[in-house]
């Protein structure tokens, strides 16, 4: 299972990667995104691709 991590420092906060998610994994803080549900993930990779500041990694766990 895979879940996407949010490099905070990197963040731009634009929000396109929370438009992007397509199960509600992601939602904009006050000062960067934010992982609210790392379980309902699907590991589609929709918000890697769509982060134009590349602040999205993605943790692989057994």
């Amino acid at each position: 299972m895979s879940h996407p991590v949010i490099v905070a420092d990197e963040c731009i906060s634009c929000g396109v990667c929370v438009d992007a998610c397509p199960v509600g994994v992601l939602e904009l803080g006050d000062e960067s995104a934010e992982v609210v549900d790392g379980d309902a993930c699907i590991a589609c990779g929709a918000c890697l691709d769509a982060c134009p500041a590349g602040a999205i990694t993605e943790i692989v766990e057994d």
